[in-house]
C-alpha cells in the first residue's frame, strides 16, 4: 500500500510543498491557514515547530518562531494541529520540520508514537546529522514515518550515499549555503545537483530554502520533483494577512504544477 507521500509523487507532476510555522501568529489563525492549504493547491504541508536556537532559519522564519513561542506553542500543540487537520483531510501528507532538542526532550519513542497517532507522515530535523539520527530513525521506521534527510550544495560525492541511505519519502535539497530565505543558487547548478541526488537516493528530490517567486518556482519545478516555499508565505501571512498568504500559495502551486 502506498504512503501519502508516495501517492503525491505518483501523480506525475511536480509537487508543491508549503511551509508554515505552526502557532504563528496564534493557534487559531495557524490552524485555519493549515486547513486551507490543500484547497489552495498544496500537495505536502511542512509544519514547523518553534525552537529557541533556530540556527538554519533566516530572520523571517526566526521571527515567526518567536511569535509562535510567545503564543504558547509547543511540540505537543503542533501534533495537536495535525490531529485537528486530519478530522477533515486524510490524504495530504504532513511533514513536521524543526530542531532536535524538542523531539529529544519529548523522547524519540514518545514523539514517534504521538506523531503517528496524530496523522504525521514524516519529519525533517535540520540539525540531526546521519551519524546521530539512528535512534530516532529506528523509532520512526517502526511506526511507518519517514525521516527526511537534507542534501546541500556542499554534500560531496563521498558523503552523499550516507546522507541519502537513511532518507525515506523524499530528499530535501537545500539549494544554497546559508539560512532559509537566502538567495538561491543558479538554475543550471540546481538542476545538476537534483539529478545527482536523485540518482543516488532513488527517491524524489524537492528543492527549497530560497524559492520566493512564481517564476523561480516554475523554473525549479522543470527539473525537480517538488518545490518548497516557506519564507515568502510566512512573510505574506505576517505582513498582509491570511487571504494574501493563501493567494500567494495558489499562485506558487499553479506555477509549480504547470511547469512541465
Amino acid at each position: 500500500m502506498s504512503t501519502r507521500i508516495q501517492t503525491v509523487f505518483a501523480k506525475g507532476r511536480p509537487a508543491f510543498v508549503a511551509y508554515i510555522m505552526g502557532g504563528d501568529p496564534d493557534a487559531l489563525t495557524s490552524q485555519r491557514i493549515m486547513n486551507a492549504l490543500p484547497g489552495a493547491g498544496v500537495d505536502i504541508i511542512e509544519l514547523g515547530f518553534p525552537f529557541t536556537d533556530p540556527m538554519a532559519d533566516g530572520p523571517v522564519i526566526e521571527e515567526a518562531g518567536i511569535r509562535s513561542r510567545k503564543a504558547g506553542t509547543t511540540l505537543a500543540s503542533i501534533l495537536d494541529m495535525a490531529r485537528t487537520f486530519r478530522r477533515d483531510d486524510d490524504t495530504t501528507p504532513i511533514i513536521v520540520m524543526g530542531y532536535a532538542n524538542p523531539v529529544y526532550q519529548m523522547g524519540y519513542a514518545a514523539f514517534s508514537e504521538r506523531a503517528a497517532e496524530a496523522g504525521i507522515d514524516g519529519a525533517i530535523i535540520v540539525d540531526l546529522p546521519p551519524e546521530e539520527d539512528g535512534p530516532l530513525r529506528a523509532e520512526m521506521d517502526a511506526r511507518g514515518l519517514s525521516l527526511i534527510r537534507l542534501a546541500t550544495p556542499t554534500t560531496d560525492a563521498e558523503r552523499l550515499p550516507k546522507v541519502v541511505s537513511g532518507s525515506s519519502g523524499f530528499v530535501y535539497y537545500v539549494s544554497m549555503t546559508g539560512v532559509t530565505g537566502a538567495a538561491l543558487a543558479q538554475g543550471g547548478s540546481v538542476a545538476e545537483q537534483v539529478t545527482r541526488v536523485r540518482d543516488a537516493a532513488h527517491l524524489p528530490v524537492v528543492v527549497g530554502f530560497g524559492v520566493k517567486t512564481t517564476e523561480r518556482a516554475s523554473q525549479i519545478a522543470k527539473e525537480a520533483d517538488g518545490v518548497v516555499v516557506g519564507t515568502a508565505i510566512v512573510k505574506a501571512l505576517h505582513e498582509d494577512g491570511e487571504e494574501a498568504a493563501l493567494d500567494l500559495v495558489r499562485a506558487l502551486a499553479d506555477a509549480t504544477h504547470t511547469a512541465r
